[in-house]
C-alpha cells in the first residue's frame, strides 16, 4: 500500500481582494521560469503572467494591439528569444529569495530565486498597496512596479513592443487610483449610492 499523497495548501477562493491574483501571478511566473529553464524568476516572467491573468493590467496598455504585441514578444522569449537570458541573471546582484509574497502561497515547497529587479517590482507593488492601507497589491500596482525599471527585462520587452515603460507606469498608477478605492469599498461591504 502506498502512503497517502499530502494535499498542497492553496489560497482560499473566498479570500477577499487581489491576493488571489497576486498569488496566481507569482505562481505562474515561477512555473514559466522553471519551464523555460531560467536560473531565476525575472521581470519578464512577472510581466507575462500579469498580462495573461489581469484584465485591469491589460487595460493600462494603449489598446489590444499593444497587448498582443507585448504578449507576442513574451511568447518569443519563452520559445527562444530569451535563450541568451538563460545564461545570465537579470541585474548585477545575486538572485535572492523573496519573503514578502510567500505568506499567501501556502506551504514553502522550495525557495525560488528572484532577480533583484523582480523582487524590487514586487516590493514596490506591496509598498503601493500599503500606502492605500491595503494588505495586498492589485495587478496595476505590480505593473507600475515593473514599468518603474525601464532597464529590466520587462522594460526591454515593453520597448521592443513599442510601449514606453514610464508612460505605461503612469497609466497603471492613474487606473489604480480609480480602481483601488472602488475595490477597497467593495471589500469593506460598502455600496455605492
Amino acid at each position: 500500500m502506498h502512503p497517502p499523497v499530502p494535499s498542497r495548501p492553496t489560497v482560499p477562493p473566498a479570500a477577499a481582494g487581489p491576493a488571489p491574483l497576486l498569488a496566481t501571478v507569482v505562481a505562474a511566473a515561477r512555473r514559466r521560469a522553471l519551464r523555460d529553464g531560467d536560473r531565476q524568476v525575472d521581470t519578464a516572467h512577472l510581466l507575462h503572467a500579469l498580462v495573461e491573468s489581469d484584465p485591469e493590467a491589460r487595460a493600462a496598455f494603449d489598446g489590444e494591439e499593444r497587448v498582443a504585441r507585448v504578449l507576442g514578444y513574451l511568447v518569443q522569449r519563452s520559445i527562444g528569444y530569451g535563450l541568451r537570458w538563460q545564461r545570465s541573471a537579470e541585474g548585477a546582484e545575486v538572485p535572492r529569495p523573496l519573503p514578502a509574497v510567500r505568506a499567501g502561497e501556502g506551504a514553502r515547497r522550495r525557495t525560488s530565486r528572484w532577480s533583484p529587479a523582480a523582487a524590487a517590482a514586487l516590493e514596490e507593488a506591496l509598498r503601493r498597496a500599503a500606502a492605500r492601507g491595503e494588505e495586498q497589491p492589485h495587478g496595476l500596482d505590480l505593473l507600475a512596479g515593473l514599468a518603474a525599471d525601464p532597464d529590466s527585462r520587462a522594460g526591454e520587452v515593453l520597448r521592443h513592443a513599442g510601449v514606453d515603460p514610464p508612460v505605461l507606469g503612469a497609466r497603471a498608477v492613474a487606473l489604480a487610483s480609480v480602481i483601488a478605492p472602488r475595490g477597497a469599498g467593495a471589500l469593506a461591504g460598502e455600496t455605492e449610492v
